[in-house]
């Protein structure tokens, strides 16, 4: 592998181009989604979580067999046909919003294919990056990664809160069907082919390649505890997707301009998270940081159900970007200590069995989180997250308390 810096390797900046622009378009649609269904079509906290447990609920049926098949199959070309379908499906929203045909019901379903697509490509990606940069540079990949696709994701909600006032919704969530074009086209462009084919042979069936995944990640201590940390955050998220839009338009009476420029003020802080990762991860320690990101920060999450209409409303933010800050160091450290120790040959069906073990419980969450805004409000329900969030690093912290680098756990073997 060639020790080239990383921006220098021509197929990784493809990586980051695709990505960055990619992660601008879902960030300016994750503001017009929400207040399409809101503000145009008047829905309700249930209504909303139903939209966001649509989009996650594919994790829970498919997620292992497309681990399982990505490692049977180049991933590349899984990548590209998830860009294009996610892209062709979104547009139909705003055609339909053209026509006056745009309904809840066309959200839903919608937001269900778009998810089909993604769990294709998440756990294709990441098991793709390490063919393109190597194993041994993961974590700075990683955290280059995540620092330029955080550009997006700052620009992103203030665009499209500013962009939703002025030309309205549904025409914004086609920025998020371009982006993924885009998407597209750079993985064409990308010349490094895959380290390994599958193996010769029969092939085995696909229950027992599922059960192989999932008996590796459950027997492995570390990827448990990551499982466990990983779905009580995503869950807790899940909860909060549901009532957070509601809480910030009705309750505190924002704009959509400004509740996109209370979301990129979390987003600024997942940009400086990526850009500190590595230094942070020699100075704690490698596997250290991954708990410590976690503990640190998630008390301060318990702000944002405090905020009050005015200046109160800096709470928000405070409580946001501490949250991502925690999120996205922990989110870094995390995949990288998997991608390094984890066997090339199961790296496709680690990844699948820790997604369907963390977007599992996502559409639950939702659901539960639209319900408990409809009984409690959305006050009180974004309570219950931050309690949740704060107890989430304790099975991570048992299982690796006492180590600090992941040099110091030996490789995973199958």
């Amino acid at each position: 592998m060639s020790h080239e810096p990383l921006l220098a390797h021509r197929d990784f900046r493809l990586l980051l181009l695709g990505q960055t622009t990619a992660q601008l378009g879902t960030q300016v649609s994750a503001v017009a989604i929400p207040l399409l269904a809101v503000v145009t079509l008047h829905a309700s906290s249930l209504e909303v979580g139903i939209i966001n447990a649509a989009s996650t609920v594919a994790f829970a049926l498919i997620g292992l067999q497309a681990g399982a098949w990505l490692d049977r199959v180049p991933r590349r070309g899984v990548l590209i046909v998830s860009d294009v379908l996610r892209a062709v499906l979104l547009a139909t929203i705003p055609v339909a919003w053209w026509l006056d045909m745009l309904t809840i019901a066309q959200l839903v379903i919608v937001s269900f294919l778009v998810g089909f697509a993604r769990v294709f490509f998440d756990v294709g990606y990441q098991s793709y990056i390490p063919s393109v940069i190597g194993k041994d540079r993961v974590l700075a990949g990683n955290s280059a990664m995540e620092f330029l696709r955080a550009s997006g994701q700052v620009a992103g909600p203030g665009l499209g809160g500013a962009l939703v006032s002025v030309f309205g919704a549904a025409l914004v969530v086609l920025v998020q069907a371009v982006t993924f074009a885009v998407s597209a086209v750079t993985l064409l462009a990308i010349r490094t082919r895959e380290s390994s084919d599958p193996a010769p042979g029969p092939r085995p069936r696909m229950r027992s390649r599922i059960a192989e995944g999932l008996r590796f990640v459950l027997r492995n201590r570390v990827l448990r505890a990551t499982a466990i940390v990983s779905a009580t955050g995503n869950f807790s998220f899940a909860m909060a997707s549901a009532v957070t839009m509601i809480f910030m338009a009705r309750e505190l009476g924002l704009s959509a301009t400004v509740i996109g420029l209370v979301i990129a003020g979390g987003s600024l802080a997942v940009m400086l998270g990526s850009a500190l990762t590595p230094r942070l991860a020699k100075a704690i320690g490698s596997a250290r940081v991954i708990w410590v990101a976690l503990a640190l920060t998630a008390p301060l999450t318990l702000l944002t159900p405090l905020a009050r209409p005015g200046w109160g409303v800096i709470l928000v933010v405070l409580g946001m970007a501490a949250g991502e800050l925690g999120q996205i160091v922990y989110a870094i450290t995390n995949i990288s200590l998997r991608q390094r120790l984890t066997p090339d040959r199961l790296l496709g069906r680690v990844n699948a069995t820790m997604r369907f073990l963390i977007m599992g419980l996502f559409p639950l969450g939702a659901i539960i989180g639209g319900t408990l805004g409809q009984l409690i409000g959305a006050r009180a329900t974004l309570v219950v997250v931050g309690v949740l969030v704060v107890l989430s690093p304790i099975p991570l912290w048992l299982a690796l308390r006492g180590m600090r680098d992941v040099e110091e756990l030996p490789a995973w073997d199958s």
